[in-house]
């Protein structure tokens, strides 16, 4: 008698618990899609979480950028304003008129080693003045943005990008959306230990919130899953702010103060209590051929980068996948967005926020009315700068440990489109493999080498020309990205189910704008406008 367990043997599977899981192009579970709103005072709240979330990166770029541009306290709230309603008015128009999806455009870190060129450019280092300075660096970054916005509006609304998605499988998808978020890892952890103190706890905190507490607390199911990010950052926050007030750090090194304090940044000082940016407050933009060329190749990069960001955001919206035709109109509007970002002066671009997308995912809420009401809360805070400058002065082992949660949700949104593809071919798991493996490995080289030397390892005495190589090389979702699809589509078809492989059968009804009636209800345009604007 085979095995000696002594036991009852297991009843043999029901048929049906034999089959795997069935494919969905919807998310279920979703509590509130695109179209379907939660009540006001909840929509509020989560609102407000949106916006608290995207002060992560809308305060973490200026407060780098600016003091290598001259720049004080007071130029830096500026920036911080700035950026802010900018940000506010682009998610306005992407919500209204663009994918039309519940995606946060805000700041790009991708934008940040090509303004940094411009900042250490040599025309500028004979300055003395640091406010000269300051404004001098401006006014050369927006020349360049201006520039590089043509890219993205040429592209998106000539229907270019349109043609070039349709390429696209959920094969090639996977890379792209996985490590457009499990891509910036260096943003989590790495940075939750400059004040461990005080990031890891609110890390666990927000663990705890979000996944163990709704099965402990009967009822509190909805409010624990739905504010997790308040719950736990006002928690950490006063936690934070005591041993602030109670001296803990009183005798520690700048660093330590800069990361843990919650009086450091000087934003709050240096803000204005109202002012409204408005166009070129900087002076008039200056231009560079050299340096435009750089940052619309990062352009490009970003234009990828947000490409894999609004699968996501769709995905986690409950929507069916995204049409081309109203992804390429959305690329369209982000190339204005990066036009407004030069126009006012934010000091870098503008993509979909990756946060904003993994908490989609963590609330299960994907309410369009929701990020519009947030993009209200950006404007009106950027307006109103001493109370904006509150929120802004969170510090950033906090932020950084909502990092961690939010963008693996939108890592694992990319693996989620495995569902789609047969993992028992080899033609489907080298794609895979290899162009996911190459999107780590290329851009750590690159990364690696920069620490090392000091300089990226395309260096010739054309900086420009350097960062039109090094910075889409450094990209982890853009080479994955890149490379999936280029081996998707050449790679010749192993036999007459290749197609089925990638998954082509499930998308061929989402190619096309009008082949499937749910496209209007979540895409279409307000006011009727598709009759002038017609989707394809």
């Amino acid at each position: 008698m085979a095995g000696g367990g002594g036991g009852a043997a297991a009843p043999p599977p029901k048929q049906d618990e034999l089959h795997p899981h069935p494919v969905k192009d919807q998310l279920p579970g979703v509590s509130y899609c695109i179209t379907s709103p939660p009540p006001w005072p909840e929509a509020i709240l989560l609102a407000f979480q949106h916006y608290l979330v995207m002060l992560g990166t809308t305060v973490l770029i200026p407060s780098f950028l600016a003091p290598q541009m001259g720049g004080g306290n007071e130029e830096k709230a500026l920036m911080i304003q700035t950026l802010q309603f900018v940000a506010g008015l682009n998610t306005l128009t992407q919500t209204l008129f663009g994918t039309r999806l519940p995606s946060v455009i805000g700041g790009s870190y991708t934008f940040v080693p090509a303004t940094l060129s411009i900042i250490l450019a040599s025309r500028y280092s004979s300055i003395l003045d640091p406010h000269e300075k300051f404004v001098r660096i401006m006014r050369g970054i927006q020349g360049a943005m201006i520039v590089a916005s043509v890219l993205q509006v040429v592209l998106g609304f000539s229907g270019v990008w349109r043609n070039v998605t349709r390429f696209m499988s959920p094969l090639s998808t996977v890379p792209l959306v996985a490590l457009t978020g499990f891509g910036l890892y260096e943003l989590g952890f790495p940075l939750v230990t400059k004040c461990v103190e005080i990031g890891l706890p609110q890390l666990i905190l927000l663990v705890i919130f979000s996944q163990y507490l709704p099965h402990v607390m009967k009822g509190g199911r909805n409010v624990f899953d739905r504010f997790s990010v308040l719950f736990s950052v006002a928690v950490v926050w006063i936690y934070a702010h005591l041993l602030t007030v109670g001296g803990a750090y009183k005798h520690a090194p700048d660093a330590t103060q800069s990361s843990c304090r919650t009086d450091k940044a000087g934003i709050i000082s240096a803000a204005p209590w109202i002012r409204v940016p408005y166009p070129f407050q900087w002076g008039a933009p200056t231009f560079n051929a050299g340096e435009s060329f750089a940052m619309m190749a990062t352009s490009f990069v970003a234009l990828v980068e947000s490409t894999g960001a609004f699968i996501a955001v769709s995905r986690y919206a409950s929507a069916t996948p995204i049409p081309h035709s109203v992804l390429s109109r959305g690329v369209g509007w982000q190339g204005m967005g990066i036009l407004l970002s030069g126009i006012f002066g934010t000091g870098t671009g503008s993509s979909v926020s990756i946060e904003n997308a993994g908490l989609l995912g963590l609330t299960r809420v994907g309410s369009r009315r929701v990020i519009q009401i947030s993009a209200a809360f950006m404007i009106f805070f950027s307006i109103l700068g001493k109370f904006g400058a509150v929120f802004a002065s969170i510090p950033a082992p906090i932020v950084a440990a909502l990092y961690c949660l939010l963008f693996a949700y939108v890592g694992v949104g990319g693996l989620g489109f495995l569902q789609f593809c047969n993992l028992n071919s080899f033609r489907t798991t080298f794609i895979i493999a290899f162009s996911i493996f190459m999107g780590l490995s290329v851009p750590q080289y690159f990364n690696e080498y920069l620490s090392v030397n000091k300089s990226s390892p395309v260096h010739t005495n054309a900086r420009w020309f350097n960062d039109m190589i090094n910075v889409p090389l450094s990209s982890k979702p853009f080479v994955a990205g890149i490379l999936a699809l280029i081996l998707d589509v050449t790679l010749p078809p192993k036999d007459s189910g290749t197609r089925k492989d990638r998954g082509m059968q499930w998308w061929d009804k989402f190619r096309s704008y009008k082949t499937d009636t749910r496209s209007e209800e979540f895409y279409s345009l307000p006011l009727n406008l598709n009759k002038f604007f017609p989707s394809v």
